[in-house]
């Protein structure tokens, strides 16, 4: 049988697109902006930026913060009946 061909960022030609008002270089105010932990924040990915980026299917749902690691949060998202912690970078998380 054949394996599945592609990877993280298949099939997301749309859905990682960025508006024509926002194209150009990221700001910085976005890799630095900090939350506390409990705070809600909304998964928006950077197409940018691959780095920390969560999974795809994520995109636009609502979390709370648990804890950080390193540079990154760990966001507790609700995904059916489930919890499920993902590691995220600040810069696709806004407040």
């Amino acid at each position: 049988m054949a394996t599945r061909a592609g990877g993280f960022r298949r099939k997301t030609r749309f859905k990682l697109q960025k508006n024509i008002r926002d194209k150009g270089k990221t700001s910085l105010r976005n890799y630095l902006q900090t939350f506390e932990v409990g705070e809600k924040v909304t998964l928006k990915a950077e197409p940018a930026i691959q780095k920390g980026m969560h999974f795809p299917r994520f995109n636009g749902k609502t979390g709370v913060i648990t804890c950080k690691k390193g540079t990154c949060y760990e966001v507790s998202i609700k995904d059916g009946k489930k919890e499920k912690p993902l590691i995220v970078h600040p810069v696709h998380l806004r407040g």
